[in-house]
């Protein structure tokens, strides 16, 4: 339906053209994606500051002490907790209050729970900060991008809000680099992880400051029967000519976000087709998470460590995790995901994942630890996967996931699916330096098993949607499983009749 109207009102619609307006929308898509820059940098923080805490002894209560595996998971996990419950209710907030609003509220979030952390007295307090930064990480991680979506014009808006997404690995990549500088350049004390868990109270400062400046949502303004002030911020983001002519548009997105809005997760759990896709849709959003991506962005810096590197060289190295995260996804934005079937990338990348996990199995379990060479292979399969990972599962599940539902019930199926993909990775963060602690190098192999699954998983149940209507999409699950029903009902008939 959506590409429908994109496409008539790509032939009626005046061109963009460039001008001040241009200028203007350039700098909402920079200061709203520091949203993004946050949730990155405060999820990959940790990757280089557990190190450091697991030794402070403010957190552990005396000198000496170490926090346990499961303490140091749940520093992690407790943060995924927030962000599970903030991408739950973030959506239903944001359009009720406004999208411009919800995201100065989360940069106040993202401030307070940063210096929280920074100043934490204890274990619980470092935990109570970092469930708060989760709430501000869940919030953005949907409030942001579906308010870059609603201020660009349709000609922009895969780009414009793919932007998020790199922001997001951009922080994380940030993160590692000045975790890296501070753990290098000055010297290196319990407390070193509250200078590196400081840095993210200057981009929250400039996403207040600057979100202040910013101009609500179109869309949401005309939800909100505010169409005078909608078209005031059209003007702002387009000529005057294009302003006109998109109230329109405007209109009849606001129409399809309805639409959105009306279903009911009853309904789904009764309809055979759409309770499939649902399913569907969570598979996707647990292989996503159970690639082992995560475990790297959390805890990669230790991993190294137990890999061979010393505490400050691995900050180094991690580095390049980083780099190759980055790279990954500007390579998926710009010569992936518009080229190629999503299905075709999503088995390739799960079964490259799967060998590169079998391989740092076999080199973490089977090599010497005093074999200098064991820790740079690990190093180099390791970057492999993130590369890998990063430029095909991570940003094809998300694209997915917002094509595959149905129209009037993609809200509720949507907020299903991202919550329990936050649950998941809260899982995984919680259990994962448990596992490297019981059985070091061989949680490799269970990643790999997991991974194995989802390639099997992807090959005969994820349906194709790149090229494909919403509209076809339906009627494919429709027919196939109404067919099913019947051959079953018929089965059923003819046993009774012999009967």
């Amino acid at each position: 339906m959506s590409t429908n109207s994109t496409s008539a009102g790509a032939s009626t619609l005046p061109a963009i053209g460039h001008g001040a307006y241009s200028r203007r929308l350039g700098w909402v898509a920079v200061i709203a994606t520091f949203g993004g820059l946050l949730f990155g940098y405060d999820t990959g923080v940790l990757n280089g500051a557990l190190g450091f805490m697991k030794v402070d002894p403010v957190l552990t209560g005396s000198a000496g002490a170490e926090l346990s595996a499961a303490e140091v998971g749940l520093i992690t996990s407790i943060l995924l907790a927030g962000a599970a419950i903030g991408a739950f209710v973030g959506g239903r907030l944001s359009d009720k209050f406004g999208r411009r609003r919800l995201i100065v509220v989360l940069a106040v979030m993202f401030f307070v729970a940063a210096i929280g952390a920074v100043a934490s007295w204890n274990y619980e307090a470092l935990l109570t900060f970092r469930f708060l930064l989760g709430l501000a990480v869940g919030g953005a991680s949907v409030t942001v991008p579906v308010y870059l979506g609603e201020v660009a014009p349709f000609e922009q808006r895969g780009s414009i809000v793919s932007r998020n997404e790199l922001m997001i690995v951009g922080g994380q990549f940030l993160a590692f680099l000045i975790n890296a500088i501070i753990g290098n350049a000055f010297e290196a004390t319990p407390h070193t992880w509250r200078y590196m868990m400081t840095v993210a109270a200057l981009p929250a400062i400039f996403l207040f400051v600057g979100m202040l400046r910013m101009p609500e949502s179109p869309r949401w303004l005309v939800l909100q029967g505010r169409d005078a002030e909608a078209l005031d911020v059209l003007r702002q983001v387009r000529s005057e000519e294009r302003a006109l002519a998109e109230m329109a548009e405007v209109r009849e997105l606001a129409q399809i976000t309805r639409e959105e809005q009306s279903g009911h997760l009853t309904e789904v759990m009764r309809t055979p087709w759409m309770r499939r896709l649902l399913l569907i849709g969570i598979g996707l959003a647990a292989f996503q998470q159970l690639t082992g991506i995560n475990s790297m962005m959390y805890y990669g810096e230790l991993v190294l460590q137990d890999a061979g590197f010393s505490h400050q060289i691995a900050l180094i190295v991690n580095v390049f995790s980083g780099v190759a995260s980055v790279t990954a996804m500007i390579i998926a934005l710009k010569f992936v995901i518009d080229r190629f079937n999503r299905r075709t990338v999503l088995l390739f990348g799960f079964a490259a994942i799967t060998i590169a996990h079998v391989l740092a199995g076999v080199v973490g379990t089977q090599m010497s630890t005093t074999d200098p060479a064991r820790r740079w292979l690990l190093l180099g399969i390791i970057v492999v996967f993130v590369f890998i990972m990063q430029g095909t599962v991570g940003p094809l599940v998300w694209l997915m996931v917002s094509e595959i539902f149905p129209l009037r019930m993609r809200g509720a199926m949507i907020g299903v699916t991202v919550f329990l993909l936050w649950g998941t990775n809260m899982l995984i963060a919680q259990v994962f330096p448990m596992l490297t602690q019981s059985i070091g190098f061989g949680t490799f192999f269970a990643f790999a098993a997991v991974n194995a699954v989802a390639v099997v998983f992807v090959a005969t149940s994820v349906p194709e949607s790149h090229g494909i209507t919403l509209e076809r999409l339906e009627e494919h699950f429709m027919e196939t499983l109404g067919k099913k029903r019947g051959r079953r009902e018929a089965s059923v008939d003819a046993t009774t009749s012999v009967v």
